[in-house]
């Protein structure tokens, strides 16, 4: 089986690369009130060009920070791009999540202790978009329930976004 060069990551994800500034918006939830914050990421090929690494930070209104790293490779025998996301919000995940193009957006869902997270990652022009949609489990406790809906064990009927990211190259 003839296996895609390691280059393949960073071709895959070359509109990514670069340092971006920007905000993230967060809903209202059991994280805290509905608020906006200064944010940044960068995207980096590593490895040889087998991997890009992205890294995340943003600055809360009382100093404090929140800061994540992924690291982004490309399945060589089915194209996917996956994708292993640690952060100091929440325990890290057992594997590498698997992602997929929609529409020219790179998008991946995952489940968690608390249901399932839907990350969709897109770049118009010098603009990226990071949305991250939550589906809750456990009880009507987050913002996934206002509507009535249920969502009590993560099988609720649609995401709801819980982090909204804009960014400017920069």
């Amino acid at each position: 089986m003839e296996r895609t060069p390691p280059s393949r990551a960073p071709g895959a994800l070359a509109a990514f690369l670069g340092r971006w500034r920007g905000s993230t918006r967060f809903a209202a939830g059991p994280w805290g009130p509905e608020r906006t914050v200064d944010a940044e990421v960068t995207y980096t090929p590593v490895a040889g060009g087998s991997a890009v690494v992205q890294s995340y930070r943003h600055l809360e209104p009382d100093g404090t920070h929140s800061e994540g790293h992924g690291i982004f490779t490309v399945d060589p025998d089915h194209q996917d791009v996956f994708w292993y996301y640690v952060d100091n919000a929440g325990p890290a995940p057992v594997a590498a999540a698997r992602c997929t193009w929609h529409d020219g957006a790179l998008r991946v869902e995952r489940r968690g202790g608390a249901g399932w997270t839907r990350h969709t990652l897109r770049v118009d022009g010098n603009v990226l978009t990071h949305i991250t949609e939550l589906r809750t489990r456990g009880g009507k406790t987050t913002s996934t329930t206002t509507d009535g809906s249920g969502g009590d064990d993560g099988t609720g009927p649609a995401y709801v976004p819980f982090m909204t990211s804009s960014f400017q190259r920069s």
